[in-house]
């Protein structure tokens, strides 16, 4: 293709949600370079905005208003795409917004760059693309934007339908690559120097219902891929994370000790309304099975509070197990209403108040279980994986147990695992570090 017959434009990415989300925008910023629209420079006026929205909750709604109206306001000329979540469940409200010019549902993202092209050549007002109810498409990506770790975008979709979530009717049912085509690509990253693959999905535990293959089994073809020297589970249901996948984890050449664990809830009556496909028990040894094999392993876990249903002593029954799990990170959201679910059904409803005083609660003893694990680093040397420098400033990068560091600049190691020695903690949980030769 001859790249200078192609139209000129740039454009603005923004995420918004998960990092399936972030895997996502860096594959439609590549379709868009493919043909010509290419990221806009710091401080320049862009062609084309796209928001990739989230839906998880009412606030992850409102935010994405808001956030769509904030980047109008700011380039009204800009060609204004919105796609995502929110545009899948909620189409016809995004495209109430004035000054939004196309609305593409999750079947669509993988067209941007045809519906971008053909409003620059048509200059039509608005274009509003119906999601698909049946969502079957699957296109496996593997990319990276502006940031050093790559996505692998192995499944997609989820056939769990707990009682509060609305993701199957986002993302449609579970589905996924071949472990042929993912391999194929973790090469191009490994080709391409790409140095770290982070696996991301809806449900990657999953992975294969539709192929017949299983999970673990792209795990191991993908740890033999020479060239990649890290991967990441982004997160993986409990009842998903077998024993030989923590097992293998612990013993392959390029796995982290580090895991994404959703929980939800600590009390297993909360759980059973949630639909939830464990109780805390089975969570617990998951938790344990991985402690054990891998001692340094970082592992986060997703928490909800407030949903139907949990009554002030529920609450505490979960407060009180997740503070008894040595985990170090709890991604702590409140419960929100979303329609068409079945937790709807449930009729004991928690206070705006009380789901703000539970979070703020959650997010203290996140905070405190982060500061306590990192701490036991402090005066230690890990291997860190530096992230390309973004101005004068520090860079940053993380160890192979997650642990956030700051070190000070030099380009020529972007991209590059060094061992640094852990000195101070600071108060956003991030460590100052220096470079060991």
């Amino acid at each position: 293709m001859n790249m200078s017959s192609l139209p000129k434009h740039t454009v603005k990415l923004e995420t918004l949600g998960c990092k399936l989300n972030f895997s996502e925008t860096a594959t439609m910023q590549s379709l868009l370079a493919k043909q010509g629209i290419m990221p806009v420079a710091k401080g320049e006026i862009p062609d084309v905005c796209v928001v990739n929205t989230c839906s998880v909750t009412a606030l992850a709604d409102s935010k994405c208003r808001q956030h769509i109206r904030q980047l109008i306001r700011k380039y009204p000329d800009a060609l204004m795409v919105v796609t995502g979540c929110y545009a899948q469940l909620k189409g016809k409200e995004i495209a109430e917004i004035p000054e939004v010019d196309i609305v593409l549902g999750s079947e669509h993202k993988a067209e941007i760059a045809r519906y971008v092209l053909q409003w620059f050549k048509d200059r039509k007002q608005r274009t509003e693309v119906t999601p698909s109810l049946d969502i079957r498409s699957f296109s496996p990506s593997c990319d990276h934007g502006d940031r050093t770790r790559y996505w692998l975008k192995v499944q997609d979709g989820c056939d769990y339908w707990c009682s509060y979530c609305t993701i199957p009717a986002a993302r449609g049912r579970s589905r996924s690559g071949t472990i042929a085509q993912l391999t194929a690509q973790a090469s191009a990253v490994a080709a391409d120097g790409g140095q770290e693959i982070v696996i991301t999905g809806v449900n990657i535990g999953d992975f294969g219902k539709n192929t017949g293959e299983k999970f673990i089994d792209l795990l191991k073809a993908l740890d033999d891929i020479e060239g990649i020297e890290r991967y990441r589970i982004s997160s993986i249901e409990p009842d998903l994370l077998t024993d030989e996948i923590i097992d293998f984890c612990a013993r392959s050449r390029a796995f982290m000790p580090h895991f994404h664990i959703p929980l939800q809830s600590g009390s297993d009556p909360v759980l059973k309304l949630m639909r939830r496909h464990y109780d805390r028990q089975l969570f617990a040894d998951k938790v344990q099975r991985c402690r054990e094999l891998m001692p340094d392993c970082f592992i986060g876990v997703d928490v909800m509070v407030g949903t139907r249903g949990e009554t002030p002593d529920l609450f505490e029954d979960s407060y009180d197990f997740i503070a008894g799990l040595e985990v170090q990170h709890l991604h702590v959201f409140p419960y929100s209403e979303r329609p068409g679910t079945m937790a709807l059904r449930i009729p004991y409803i928690v206070t705006q108040q009380d789901k703000q005083e539970r979070a703020a609660r959650m997010i203290a003893l996140s905070d405190k279980k982060q500061a306590e694990f990192t701490r036991r680093y402090l005066n230690t040397v890990r291997p860190v994986l530096l992230e390309h420098g973004r101005g004068k400033g520090m860079m940053h990068g993380f160890t192979d147990n997650y642990i956030r560091v700051n070190v000070a600049p030099d380009m020529s190691l972007a991209n590059q695992i060094v061992n640094v020695k852990l000195l101070s903690l600071n108060d956003d949980l991030s460590v100052d570090a220096q470079i060991i030769n």
